[in-house]
């Protein structure tokens, strides 16, 4: 039997927060955030949620891969986007603010210790559990208002390490009935929510949210350019606040690698 996916529970759930929103479980395709921005560039804005049962040209921050692993008999990862219009005042942590809604979805008081890793990574005992690519695409100028597609990947399953920098965790470790159906069906709600919120008042309310979770706190890092430092965690923009021996510096952007040293 194939694996339930609640396409009609979670449509009934969302209805009351986005009323026009449709619900799509496809077998197969290259990316579900891929095909979310293709609609949005030929006019189709209206807000949906696209899950895949296998993911063939996943994409991660930077340009990285990210492809959906596969099990005997069922999705051994849950691959998902959700596209809505959006219009915040900032954009500013957006990604953090996802991060934190998924991981408080999955580790509920956070009794197994799912953190994130900035900008947005879910970590889990020092290795990634899965993670989240922001993209928009420009509706109306005037009103800044963007069609926003939230890419999220989360390993179900086992899966190999091999290819990978770290090895992966996975959502069955801790919760062992865990389906791509369940997951989908139990985090997308609070979702919504959150991206509301953050749509209505920016990352503050998600800052001390994502500051009980920030597995870089703390620690000594390096980014990507060399540059190292002190983690004194996040702004309240959700920028990286870096202690160096030049003084503070704060990175914005996403496009910066961060890891910890040993």
């Amino acid at each position: 039997m194939p694996t339930p996916w609640f396409e009609e529970e979670i449509a009934r759930a969302l209805a009351p927060l986005l009323p026009a929103i449709s619900v799509e479980v496809l077998p197969q395709i290259d990316s579900t955030s891929s095909e979310l921005m293709r609609r949005a560039r030929e006019g189709r804005q209206a807000p949906v949620l696209l899950a895949a049962e296998r993911q063939l040209a996943g994409r991660g921050r930077m340009g990285r891969p990210w492809q959906s692993a596969q099990a005997e008999l069922e999705p051994a990862s849950l691959t998902f986007s959700l596209g809505l219009p959006l219009a915040p005042r900032d954009w500013s942590g957006l990604s953090l603010a996802v991060g934190v809604s998924v991981a408080e979805s999955l580790d509920p008081g956070n009794s197994v210790g799912l953190g994130l890793k900035w900008p947005n990574d879910l970590w889990l005992d020092g290795r990634k559990l899965g993670g989240i690519l922001i993209e928009t695409a420009l509706l109306q100028p005037e009103l800044a208002e963007r069609y926003l597609v939230v890419g999220i990947g989360i390993n179900i399953g086992p899966r190999p390490a091999e290819g990978l920098s770290t090895a992966p965790a996975w959502l069955q470790e801790w919760r062992a009935d865990a389906t791509p159906g369940t997951v989908l069906r139990d985090l997308v709600p609070a979702l919504v929510r959150d991206v509301q919120l953050f749509d209505a008042r920016g990352f503050v309310p998600f800052a001390p949210r994502f500051a009980s979770r920030d597995i870089l706190r703390g620690r000594e890092v390096r980014l990507a350019d060399g540059t190292e430092g002190h983690c004194e965690g996040v702004g309240w923009g959700g920028e990286l606040l870096l202690r160096t021996a030049d003084g503070t510096k704060t990175i914005t952007s996403s496009e910066v690698s961060v890891r910890w040293k040993e």
